[in-house]
């Protein structure tokens, strides 16, 4: 399936003036080694757009093959050894809410409970982080985000690249702090308890709280 048929349709028809640039991308990228696989690029944006109640923001793909799965900071359930940012985030996880390191490291609960687990940038060359910032990714995942604010959803932004967008949410519905990259989590990401704070702006906006567990 091609990107645009691999977005759901509520997803489809609120980008549609946006499904050009997306073909244009899928064009440009074709001949490249690039991840996650090709049926997967789309999925963070492949359930329904009015389910949705939490936006999770980030940087781009994992670049090794095994771990790319189209779902930002998700790997394979069969995938025993979390990356490094992935461990960052079940270390706040347990730490904020008390749920112990899942054995597994896939996310797609969350993505079933409508939190929308988005990179800025949705494909990168094999081993090469941030290699396709500049093909349009930004232009299509800014307009995801902004459709999405339109709804009331609760935001999430990690690390420079998706605090980009933080003025298409008010005060209370946004949580910023940066990339749980060992880059960069001791510059904020810890202790920044984004999990119980997103569960608070979610119940003081009419949503049901995300079950973290795993």
């Amino acid at each position: 399936m091609s990107f645009r048929e691999q977005l759901h349709e509520s997803w489809r028809e609120i980008l549609k003036d946006y499904l050009e640039l997306l073909d244009a991308i899928e064009h440009r990228i074709a001949k490249e080694n690039y991840l996650p696989k090709h049926n997967l690029v789309m999925r963070a944006l492949s359930n329904d757009f009015h389910k949705s109640r939490l936006l999770i923001l980030g940087q781009d793909p994992y670049p090794s093959a095994e771990n790319a799965t189209g779902l930002a900071f998700s790997i394979p359930s069969e995938i025993s050894k979390a990356p490094p940012s992935l461990k960052n985030i079940f270390r706040e996880l347990e730490s904020d809410v008390g749920i112990p390191a899942p054995k597994s490291g896939d996310l797609s609960k969350w993505s079933q409970q409508g939190v929308i687990l988005l990179n800025r940038t949705l494909t990168c060359r094999v081993g090469e982080s941030n290699s396709h910032l500049d093909l349009g990714w930004r232009e299509f995942t800014e307009a995801c985000v902004k459709e999405l604010s339109k709804v009331g959803v609760v935001a999430i932004l990690w690390g420079a690249n998706a605090q980009e967008l933080n003025s298409y949410f008010s005060a209370e519905k946004l949580i910023c702090s940066a990339h749980p990259s060992p880059l960069s989590a001791y510059r904020g990401f810890f202790g920044s308890k984004p999990f119980s704070r997103a569960n608070e702006a979610l119940v003081k906006s009419g949503f049901e709280p995300i079950d973290w567990s795993l």
